[in-house]
């Protein structure tokens, strides 16, 4: 007989005590039953890449420095650590240790799953192999990545592509129990009915996406009219494949509002239109503040929306 996992326990758990864990019939949602909230490790790219942080160290920071007990990595600070098992571990017993939940990776730069090259969009699925053993052995339920492709292409050429590699990887990290998500993240992949039309197309129970509330820059794209696309339509149109959200800000008024997101207004449409009540990740990437006061920030007015919600 395996051992049973600590997801396998928690999960069993669960099971058993479901009904203490479910909101009571006839009394309001807690705050803290509409979604929980994450750190992504982009919010302290500069700090991390000026090597004032130590990334192996991450989910500690996140628990003692922010109070927050969710953590999304990005693989951009662990290239070098990519085939490293013991530093594997020793970055899971960080996040143990501190009674972190290892949510995602966020993978880059491991090439194009949708490259028109069949031979390059083969290599890319296979270079994202071993992020996703590492989000096993992490306890993530995901690896994020690119639906990038040569948009000169055209918007349906590269939808066909996308699918191709996403569905392969899709395929692989289904082996392993782990999701592959995709984020709106530049070109067409920032275009809502573009990638909404990408995930009809693989139509994989491990494929889904990651909608980011900023990144609808599209860019100029031959046959494209949107350079930019509008950020609730896009939000809308990526809800029913979301297996993970990420709350982008730059910057705040005031009153602590995010000034180019009305996160009222967005959250209201993740959680009360699409019941999403699983984490939602802090990616701060404002540069008029601070990243620790732009982390902050950010979950200051997640906290206060998600009150506001549970209130109505």
């Amino acid at each position: 007989m395996r051992s049973l996992s600590r997801r396998d326990f928690l999960a069993a758990s669960a099971a058993v005590g479901g009904v203490a864990l479910l909101p009571r019939l006839g009394r309001a949602a807690e705050p803290a039953e509409l979604f929980k909230i994450s750190l992504a490790q982009w919010s302290l790219h500069r700090a991390l890449f000026a090597k004032k942080l130590d990334a192996l160290k991450f989910a500690e920071i996140t628990a003692k420095e922010y109070g927050i007990n969710g953590v999304e990595y990005v693989n951009q600070f662990y290239k070098d650590k990519k085939k490293d098992d013991g530093y594997l571990k020793d970055l899971k017993k960080v996040a143990d240790d501190n009674k972190v939940v290892s949510v995602l990776i966020m993978c880059d730069g491991e090439g194009n799953l949708g490259d028109p090259d069949e031979k390059k969009r083969a290599a890319a699925v296979e270079n994202h192999k071993r992020w996703t053993e590492w989000a096993k052995f992490l306890g993530c339920h995901s690896i994020r990545v690119n639906a990038a492709s040569d948009w000169k292409k055209g918007f349906a050429e590269t939808q066909k592509l996308a699918a191709d590699g996403l569905r392969k990887l899709a395929e692989f990290t289904d082996t392993l129990g782990i999701n592959t998500i995709v984020e709106n993240h530049g070109g067409l992949s920032s275009h809502g009915e573009w990638l909404a039309g990408v995930m009809k197309q693989v139509d994989h129970k491990r494929c889904g996406t990651l909608p980011d509330f900023g990144n609808f820059n599209i860019g100029k794209i031959e046959g494209v009219k949107e350079t930019a696309y509008d950020r609730y339509k896009g939000v809308d149109e990526l809800m029913p494949y979301a297996k993970g959200v990420s709350a982008k800000t730059h910057d705040f008024d005031d009153k602590g509002n995010e000034t180019h997101t009305d996160y009222r207004k967005m959250m209201e449409l993740v959680v009360k239109k699409y019941k999403y009540h699983g984490f939602v990740g802090i990616e701060y990437e404002g540069g008029k503040i601070g990243e620790p006061e732009g982390i902050k920030a950010t979950k200051k007015l997640l906290e206060t929306v998600r009150a506001e919600l549970a209130k109505g």
